[in-house]
């Protein structure tokens, strides 16, 4: 199997992102941006899907944090998308279910090539911290689209919003893991298409 992985930096004036994604990893995170609720749910998908994820990031929090949280969003979409390259064997689908405390989120992945944001999850609270809660969907849906993947956020139930959104994350990361495993009894391609 090839090497799985993709790097790329993204400069505009108001971000610089340097960004390094392997599929096939150990769950090793390495992730500085000014952001440190995204750092921590970051690192949660890193280390939950079994993903490499190198992330150094700046950006002009002064204002806030959405372009920094968009901006990785896409590079990492983006990362995703070409460490897959032609998507040759991998299931395609995936499905994964965290619960936390009180909490139970699921995500369902098509990487379909058909860009797809389904956000079912409404939070408590506007913010975890500093960190605005909206900026949870900007983020996925950036990610959706760029990734070209179809993702599907469901929160069931929950009370306490930083367990929604980590259990969303982490819940992402095991149906990211599914989606991107090589299964042998796949030939080519998974779809009747004939690419992805």
């Amino acid at each position: 199997m090839s090497n799985r992985t993709y790097s790329l930096e993204r400069n505009t004036k108001e971000t610089q992102i340097a960004l390094t994604f392997s599929v096939d990893g150990d769950g090793k995170g390495e992730i500085d941006t000014p952001v440190p609720f995204l750092n921590h749910m970051l690192d949660a998908f890193s280390r939950h899907g079994l993903f490499d994820l190198t992330v150094k990031a700046a950006g002009d929090t002064e204002i806030d944090d959405h372009h920094t949280t968009e901006d990785v969003g896409i590079c990492l979409g983006q990362a995703i998308l070409h460490a897959l390259g032609d998507k040759k064997g991998i299931k395609r689908y995936g499905n994964g279910f965290v619960p936390m405390d009180e909490t139970l989120a699921q995500v369902a992945i098509d990487l379909s090539n058909r860009p797809h944001l389904e956000f079912r999850a409404e939070f408590p609270s506007p913010k975890v911290g500093t960190f605005d809660t909206e900026l949870v969907h900007e983020f996925f849906w950036k990610l959706a689209l760029e990734a070209r993947m179809n993702l599907h956020v469901i929160v069931h139930y929950g009370r306490n919003t930083h367990h929604m959104i980590e259990a969303i994350f982490k819940a992402f990361a095991r149906a990211l893991d599914e989606a991107t495993m090589i299964d042998p009894r796949v030939k080519g391609v998974p779809s009747t298409k004939g690419m992805l």
